[in-house]
């Protein structure tokens, strides 16, 4: 029995998806991108299909498709993906705050906003199976209200892997974002500290990497390389320091190119938007809203 992570690196949206393998038939896919095309309205699902063909070359069974956040930069593939593979959609519990927040912005009047887009809303602290491997759902608030972490439980003394979503960037590139609604610095910050605190050899699975040039895309690091390199929240800056630094640092950024497309289909578990009434699925731009 082994822990074996197979990650795929969407260019178009710089995200990275990630399907843990626990080494006996069983697995669990994490924050899978769909593609689209905002110019002509168009998704693209072969970011998708080369994760099917792995698990499908592989022979395994998908246990766990596994939201960390609901993402403001690419659409969920996470529906498309259960039809053709199985497995339970999990987010942290905290999306009924996000739905709560975005349902005005988009008016979508009709959507539940108790998180039963999703199979299963995980609390602060829950564990899971991926097969045989063991996972804790650690909730990691900050760029969002929903954040949630998943750390896999080594089992033979070896390193704990852990899937922070857009909590930590790799060290040169720093922290994502706090300014969205329900966005907060300070905790961000303290939700770092408490993955910066796991031992030092912990493998830490990033949402996105934006390389600067020269650097090819890497996807994973470790808590002990977060500690002394990060560029942001390194051992020795203060919290205070390091609010202050986000804090203009998010006043400067535009929106992400698909947040408003993106936002109102992963609000509701990576489901468009249900049909008008001449058949067709539209998205919602709101007008100098932001």
């Amino acid at each position: 029995m082994h822990l074996h992570v197979q990650t795929f690196f969407d260019a178009a949206t710089s995200t990275c998806s990630h399907v843990i393998d626990d080494g006996a038939g069983s697995c669990a896919i994490v924050d899978p991108v769909l593609g689209f095309d905002l110019r002509s309205g168009r998704t693209d699902a072969a970011p998708a299909q080369a994760i099917v063909d792995h698990v499908r070359q592989h022979s395994l069974q998908v246990v766990w498709l596994l939201e960390t956040h609901a993402h403001a930069d690419h659409l969920s593939a996470a529906p498309w993906l259960q039809q053709r593979l199985g497995g339970r959609l999990g987010i942290g519990a905290g999306i009924t705050e996000v739905q709560q927040r975005f349902r005005g912005v988009f008016n979508a009047i009709d959507m539940p906003v108790d998180g039963s887009q999703f199979d299963h809303l995980f609390q602060p602290g829950e564990r899971l199976a991926i097969g045989r491997l063991q996972a804790t759902a650690l909730h990691v608030p900050g760029h969002t209200p929903a954040d949630m972490a998943y750390r896999i439980h080594a089992w033979d003394g070896g390193a704990d892997a852990v899937f922070v979503g857009d909590t930590l960037f790799m060290p040169d590139v720093g922290t994502a974002r706090c300014d969205f609604p329900g966005g907060d610095a300070g905790a961000l910050f303290a939700s770092i500290r408490q993955l910066l605190a796991l031992p030092a050899g912990t493998e830490l699975y990033v949402c996105h990497d934006y390389p600067p040039p020269g650097r090819a895309p890497r996807c994973h690091c470790t808590v002990a390389e977060q500690r002394a390199a990060n560029i942001h929240v390194r051992d020795g800056v203060a919290e205070a320091d390091f609010v202050a630094l986000r804090r203009q640092r998010d006043a400067g950024l535009a929106l992400p190119a698909l947040m408003l497309p993106a936002v109102q289909v992963n609000m509701r578990g990576g489901h468009l938007p249900p049909p008008d009434t001449n058949g067709s699925t539209y998205l919602r731009i709101p007008i100098d809203l932001f």
